[in-house]
């Protein structure tokens, strides 16, 4: 306890506030990331099916998903740029030092931003105006410019993960830099593909939760029936690749940042035959309370033996780990975000169970309240993964090589409180408006699909194709066709 009063009272007082708003702004905008990386692959997905079977519903929820698309991204504009700021006025040593080292990421993030905007610009303008399989491949290249983003991001936070690609001066500064070293670090390829798995069935789940919602209001139509089915399946493809992927992350932190991986455990001396602890709290003497205590588990999960080593957080002096609140914070983030994927697999295998025996969706009324909530438990999963890297990493903003007081601004701690509550003003007026925007469009589309039911002679509700002229019914109610043309999921 002592030596963590000792840190405390050496860190500078607007490390808190700085912290409190970078965690702030990046916590808000990575609810938006699996929708701007993955959102595209799940329409052209959709667009596709609808192209190939001539289906004018897959075709209509594709256009629609496109403009929720286009308003995700241009919200994800602002919350990006706020974050681009902060690390520079924030944290000025670690740009100031490190930046020529990693700051290729960013500006590769940067590039790929940029060509998203165009392509998207494109895409929305491109449907009625292009021919149909012209406007498809137009569209393929979104999902390769979003994981381009991606690579951009995860390269430099794999980087202060794991450091490599320079050598240290007498002054202890970087020279020397390899580019290739320093962006395929031992931590990007483990980062990565855990990352775009879970952003993909992340976005799966949101989506279908959207039409599961409708499936359990009695709406069982065709609509909403591909809705569900189409994102669903992905995530479910996805889920229990995503878990093996979560294991090989873990292990790979386990051999590359075994401090972090000691707090992510709450593992306190190194040992063999390390118990296993699911939740339950470390205090600063290194005792353990609560939660769910399995015997060797942990050391059988880190090298598949009971007799593996496993690194303790004392095995290192205070100053250079987290504290016992931290490691409790990363244990329990850890842990949930466990949680949440084990019972995704769960789910994802009563899917497929039900789909191999029939070729149908699961009858349970269960099963969808289940998927109906699946995406908000993914979202979760998002923040704690994030929690988990950047919180078990503590003290260092550069692993093992600066320090997060080190790399803080020397602006005044009020400063920042207010700048806090001030971005937490702004954010809370956007959110409501994305969402406001949101409920718009599908009160409109609502509305244009009653217009369209009226005429049951002309087909399914949503018979008007989004390629060619409209049909008469459509052409004889403009606000009906303006109404299906624009806006996002229903």
């Amino acid at each position: 306890m002592n030596s963590a009063i000792a840190i405390m009272a050496d860190t500078p007082p607007q490390l808190l506030p700085a912290r409190e708003l970078m965690a702030f702004t990046l916590a808000s905008h990575i609810l938006l990331v699996p929708f701007g990386v993955a959102l595209p692959a799940i329409t052209l997905l959709m667009h596709y099916r609808g192209l190939r079977k001539g289906d004018p519903v897959a075709l209509l929820l594709a256009r629609r998903w496109s403009a929720v698309m286009a308003v995700q991204f241009a919200i994800g504009i602002v919350t990006g740029t706020v974050l681009s700021f902060e690390f520079g006025l924030l944290w000025p040593g670690l740009m100031g030092r490190w930046g020529d080292v990693f700051g290729l990421g960013f500006g590769v993030e940067a590039w790929a931003f940029f060509l998203e905007a165009i392509l998207i610009a494109l895409y929305l303008y491109g449907w009625r105006r292009l021919k149909p399989w012209t406007h498809f491949w137009l569209g393929l290249p979104l999902p390769l410019t979003a994981l381009l983003g991606a690579f951009g991001i995860i390269a430099a936070n794999s980087w202060m993960n794991t450091p490599r690609g320079f050598t240290l001066d007498a002054g202890g500064n970087p020279v020397d830099v390899n580019v290739r070293k320093a962006i395929f670090t031992p931590m990007f390829g483990p980062e990565y593909w855990h990352f775009v798995a879970g952003v993909v069935l992340t976005a799966g789940y949101v989506v279908a939760g959207v039409y599961a919602v409708g499936w359990l209001r009695g709406r069982r139509d065709h609509y909403h029936r591909l809705g569900f089915t189409v994102p669903f399946t992905v995530a479910a493809i996805l889920t229990p690749v995503q878990f093996v992927l979560g294991d090989s992350i873990a292990r790979s932190v386990f051999h590359k940042q075994p401090i972090k991986f000691a707090a992510t455990e709450i593992v306190w001396k190194t040992d063999t035959h390390v118990p296993e602890y699911m939740f339950g709290r470390l205090h600063a003497d290194g005792t353990v309370t609560g939660g769910l205590k399995i015997p060797q588990l942990d050391s059988i999960l880190a090298g598949f033996s009971p007799d593996t080593q496993v690194t303790g957080l004392s095995s290192v002096p205070a100053s250079d780990r987290p504290t016992a609140t931290q490691a409790t914070i990363a244990h329990w983030a850890f842990d949930i975000m466990v949680t949440i994927g084990s019972l995704l697999v769960l789910l994802a295998l009563w899917y497929g169970w039900c789909w191999l025996r029939r070729r149908d969706l699961p009858r349970s009324p269960w099963f969808f309240r289940c998927a109906a909530v699946a995406g908000a438990a993914c979202l979760v999963t998002v923040e704690c993964g994030w929690i988990t890297t950047e919180v078990g990493r503590q003290p260092w903003i550069v692993y093992e090589n600066m320090r997060v007081s080190e790399a803080v601004t020397d602006t005044r701690a009020a400063s920042l409180w207010t700048m806090l509550a001030l971005v937490i003003v702004v954010y809370v007026l956007i959110f409501a408006t994305f969402l406001g925007v949101l409920l718009k469009m599908r009160t409109r589309w609502r509305a244009a699909d009653e217009q369209q039911g009226d005429a049951e002679a002309a087909g399914t509700p949503e018979g008007d194709t989004p390629y060619g002229p409209r049909r008469a019914t459509a052409a004889a109610a403009p606000d009906h066709g303006s109404a299906r043309g624009d806006g996002g999921a229903r």
